[in-house]
């Protein structure tokens, strides 16, 4: 059965939940097949991995995503490939690379091939029932005639406030939950189901000047915290940048100016990103509950992740975009209800990456995993770790966003701006909120020469 559902009040939200499952008993001398598990992907918008309290920040309040990580495996070392929504989004659901999916602005859709090959369509083929709530965020013609449910704004940034038919304001994020329960109420126990849910939450409103609009129950929240100034706040290290890069034409800066330039707005500014995610946390803690009230819960799993990291004041910037940590790096959670004692709160020293959400998914459900995915099955051990990956961010290009492509790895970081030709060299272990640009040091032109070839080899290896 094919249900399509568009709320007045908006829906968003792309989340994946995916469930592991025991076999039931069968009759006798029946054979017992084992159920398919149960798959709900969760997304936010713009989410930096340190804004989480497993994650170890002391301030923000996410008991529910601590409790999915506790009781599941958490990944530190979770990055994208791209720092933008609408890449990283496809990537998400791609498994690939921007440099193999070719999607690099907010206009250009899945081609009809690439959509069948997205998780969601492979376990709809595979008998998942698949819904998708909030942003689908990929191109202008979302396949929302393929889904069993569909509850998305079709706008690349939808509105935070919508009103409902009953004239009352719907925050995005409510919005969002309503949408996910009802899906759980129409489909749930019913044959395993896929559920991918995104948030616009924590991301800004577009404006001039750009906002963050709270629901009304957390704008009190953290009115008393004291939030600390990041060392790469000051303003030094906004003006050790290059020319072309240090301009106020460049979107990092344009949007620090009304958010961070001064120590009231910083404080008001990353109040509200948390309020934002605190909202978010809210509704996965209304999913778990449904779930066991549904008793579906032993059966499903359950993949958090944020499509982009985001600079709340670092290097003289608002945003995402370019290579440093807070950009890249996202915070990531699996929860397996069939998880052993022994391995649950674990922390996975593993580099995984957004490209590994699909192959992970669909190897959850026993589906198996386009040759055209780059990406890995982030629960299999065999094999090789990854050291490094590529990263590449070419929307626009300078002066709004200098194009940057590059290699992370996990003890240097090579980042080139590839219209101007300037390098950056960081030596993350040693210094991880990258301060010194070791690019033109002697004592590292071995590591910057490595580096580079290394950046080469992957540029082709990623097309």
């Amino acid at each position: 059965m094919y249900t399509r559902i568009t709320l007045l009040a908006g829906a968003l939200g792309i989340a994946a939940l995916a469930v592991f499952t025991t076999s039931f008993i069968t009759p006798p001398l029946l054979q017992r097949t084992p159920e398919k598990p149960n798959i709900i992907f969760l997304l936010t918008d713009d989410h930096r991995w340190d804004a989480l309290g497993v994650a170890g920040n002391r301030i923000i309040q996410t008991p529910h995503l601590d409790a999915l990580a506790n009781d599941g495996i958490l990944f530190p070392n979770a990055y994208v490939t791209t720092a933008i929504c609408c890449v990283s989004r496809a990537s998400i659901l791609s498994g690939q690379y921007e440099s193999r999916h070719k999607i690099n602005d907010f206009s250009t859709d899945f081609t009809a091939e690439a959509v069948a090959n997205t998780y969601p369509i492979l376990l709809k083929k595979a008998g998942y029932t698949i819904g998708f709530v909030g942003k689908y965020g990929v191109g202008e013609n979302p396949p929302e005639h393929l889904y069993d449910y569909w509850a998305c704004n079709r706008k690349g940034q939808p509105p935070y406030e919508y009103v409902n038919q009953s004239r009352q304001k719907v925050h995005h994020t409510d919005s969002v939950a309503h949408s996910a329960r009802l899906f759980l109420d129409q489909f749930a126990g019913k044959g395993p189901f896929c559920l991918s849910v995104s948030f616009k939450a924590p991301h800004e409103l577009d404006g001039n000047p750009p906002t963050y609009p709270v629901q009304e129950r957390f704008t009190n929240l953290y009115k008393d915290a004291k939030i600390p100034v990041p060392e790469t706040a000051n303003p030094k290290y906004w003006n050790n940048f290059p020319d072309f890069f240090r301009t106020d034409k460049n979107i990092g800066r344009e949007r620090w100016k009304p958010l961070f330039s001064t120590p009231e707005l910083h404080q008001q500014t990353v109040k509200n990103y948390y309020r934002l995610i605190t909202g978010v946390d809210e509704v996965v803690g209304k999913l778990v509950a449904q779930l066991k009230q549904l008793r579906v819960d032993k059966n499903t799993i359950i993949v958090f992740m944020g499509d982009n990291g985001f600079y709340l004041g670092e290097h003289g910037m608002e945003g995402k975009w370019f290579g440093h940590e807070e950009s890249i790096r996202v915070p990531l959670i699996v929860y397996n209800p069939a998880l052993p004692a022994s391995q649950r709160g674990k922390k996975s020293a593993r580099m995984a990456l957004n490209i590994d959400i699909a192959p992970t998914l669909l190897a959850f459900a026993g589906v198996a995993i386009p040759k055209t995915m780059q990406g890995v099955d982030l629960m299999k051990t065999a094999g090789p770790a990854r050291t490094d990956f590529f990263y590449e961010h070419t929307f626009m290009g300078s002066p709004r966003l200098p194009k940057v492509e590059g290699v992370v790895s996990r003890d240097f970081k090579y980042m080139k701006f590839i219209e101007h030709g300037y390098e950056e060299l960081y030596q993350i272990s040693a210094d991880p909120h990258e301060t010194r640009n070791l690019a033109k040091d002697p004592q590292f032109s071995g590591h910057l020469n490595r580096l580079r070839g290394r950046y080469q080899a992957l540029k082709v290896a990623v097309q």
